[in-house]
C-alpha cells in the first residue's frame, strides 16, 4: 500500500469519526403513529384501517371506491402540494369528470374560478381578480403546480370558503355581532354540539392567545362556521360526481371538521389523507391514510 493510499484511508476514517462526534451523521428521521407498531420513513403511506403501509397504486384503487377524497396539508409545505397534485393527476385517469374543491378561495369568487378552469385568464389576471395576496396570502408558487394543471386539463374548480373577514369577526364578537350583510355568507346549518371537535378546538385555543379573542365560545363558533361553510359548499357542488378536496390538516383531522359535516349533508362516501411531516406527532385516528412527508419547503418542489 502506498503512502498516499494510507493517508487517504486515515483521513477518511478521521472524517467519519469527527462526523459522529460532532453529530453530523444521524439516523434517518422516522415517524411514529400512536396505536400502530413500528416506525415509518418519508414517502410511506399507511392505511390506518390495517395499520400497514400500502403502495400509491393500492391507495388509488381504494380511493376510486368513494365519492369525496380529502387531502390535508400544512399550507407552507411545498411537498404537501406536490402530493396533492400527484393524486389529482393520477385520479384524473380514473375519473375524467372529477372536480377539485379548495379552501383557498371563498365562494364569491366562483365565476372567476370558472374562468380559470376554462382557460380564459392568465396567471397575473387571475391573481388580481381573486385577490390572492389579500385573502389567502401564502406564496402562490406553493399552489401554482396544482392550479396550472387544473387550468390545463379544464378541471372544475370550486371555492369552498367564506369571505376571509367573517371568521375573525365571529371570533371577536360571536355570530350575533355580525351585520345582516355578513350573515348572508353563513351556512344554513351550523353544528356546535360535537364534544370531540370542541375539545380539539379548545386545545388549540389554549395554546394561542390573541388579543380580542379571549372568549372561547366565540372562537368555537367561528371554527364551526368555517367547517360548515366548506361542507355546505361541497354538498352544493358535487353534482353527483367525485370531488377532491384540498384543505388544511386541521379541517380533516379525526373527520369531525369538514368530512363528517359534509357526510351529514350528502351521505356520500369519503376517505381522508393526512399529510404528516416526518418527526411530527401523529395518531391513528387522524385519517384513513397517513402519508409521511419530508420537512416543509417554502416553494413547490419541482
Amino acid at each position: 500500500m502506498t503512502l498516499n493510499n494510507k493517508w487517504s484511508i486515515t483521513l477518511s476514517l478521521f472524517t467519519v469519526f469527527m462526523s459522529v462526534v460532532c453529530g453530523c451523521v444521524t439516523a434517518p428521521k422516522k415517524l411514529e403513529i400512536e396505536d400502530i407498531s413500528g416506525t415509518f420513513g418519508e414517502g410511506t403511506i399507511i392505511s390506518t384501517q390495517t395499520g400497514k403501509p400500502l403502495s400509491f397504486e393500492a391507495l388509488l384503487e381504494e380511493l376510486a371506491k368513494v365519492q369525496i377524497i380529502y387531502i390535508g396539508e400544512q399550507h407552507t409545505n411545498g411537498y404537501h402540494h406536490t402530493i396533492q397534485l400527484k393524486v389529482i393527476r393520477e385520479f384524473l385517469k380514473i375519473d375524467p369528470n372529477i372536480a377539485v374543491g379548495m379552501e383557498m378561495f371563498d365562494r364569491t369568487y366562483q365565476p372567476i374560478l370558472d374562468q380559470w378552469s376554462s382557460g380564459q385568464l392568465d396567471q397575473k389576471t387571475f391573481l388580481q381578480k381573486v385577490h390572492w395576496y389579500a385573502n389567502w396570502k401564502f406564496n402562490f408558487e406553493l399552489y401554482s403546480g396544482i392550479l396550472n394543471f387544473i387550468k390545463e386539463k379544464k378541471i372544475r374548480l370550486v371555492g369552498l370558503n367564506l369571505p376571509s373577514h367573517i371568521p375573525p369577526r365571529i371570533a371577536t364578537g360571536g355570530i350575533e355581532s355580525l351585520s345582516s350583510q355578513d350573515k348572508k355568507y353563513l351556512p344554513e346549518n351550523i353544528h356546535t354540539s360535537d364534544p370531540a371537535h370542541r375539545a380539539y378546538v379548545k386545545e388549540i385555543f389554549n395554546k394561542h392567545h390573541v388579543r380580542g379573542r379571549e372568549n372561547f365560545e366565540y372562537f368555537y363558533e367561528a371554527q364551526c362556521v368555517w367547517e360548515d361553510i366548506m361542507a355546505e359548499s361541497i354538498a352544493l357542488n358535487r353534482r353527483g360526481g367525485r370531488m377532491i378536496i384540498l384543505t388544511g390538516n386541521g379541517h380533516i383531522i379525526n373527520k369531525f371538521g369538514i368530512p363528517d359535516r359534509t357526510f351529514r349533508r350528502t351521505e356520500a362516501s369519503f376517505k381522508t389523507i393526512y399529510l404528516a411531516t416526518i418527526g411530527s406527532k401523529t395518531e391513528r385516528s387522524f385519517a384513513d391514510y397517513i402519508w409521511i412527508t419530508p420537512p416543509k419547503k417554502n416553494r413547490h418542489p419541482q
